[in-house]
């Protein structure tokens, strides 16, 4: 199924290992938001540091950005997909939909 990432809603992200991809939400202070337990994976480090964050290749894996509008987290999700990761699903609606059902973010780094 490579390159057919599957998306998910916020009940399903609640309930797997979250991939964030830095950088993609900020607050107007100027801190980054991220989901709790996320882990930061950019596109251009996935290939580098998956096997020692991921190391399960058969795990639910969620990744997400800021919003639906923003294709980090689909770059991220399809090069995990290369690597051999095949539980990976996309949050599509990102943190700004989290945030929107009222769940709680973590900010800083």
């Amino acid at each position: 199924m490579l390159g057919q990432v599957v998306d998910v809603g916020v009940e399903e992200g609640q309930h797997a290992c979250r991939v964030g991809s830095p950088g993609t939400e900020r607050r107007r202070s100027g801190e980054q938001q991220h989901l709790p337990g996320a882990i930061a994976l950019t596109e251009g480090h996935v290939e580098e540091k998956a096997s020692e964050l991921l190391p399960d290749k058969g795990a639910a894996i969620v990744v997400y950005c800021s919003n639906a509008a923003c294709g980090n987290s689909q770059a991220v999700a399809t090069r995990l997909e290369r690597l051999g990761y095949t539980g990976v699903r996309k949050y599509r609606e990102g943190i700004q939909d989290w945030v929107e059902a009222g769940l709680p973010v973590k900010t800083g780094a």
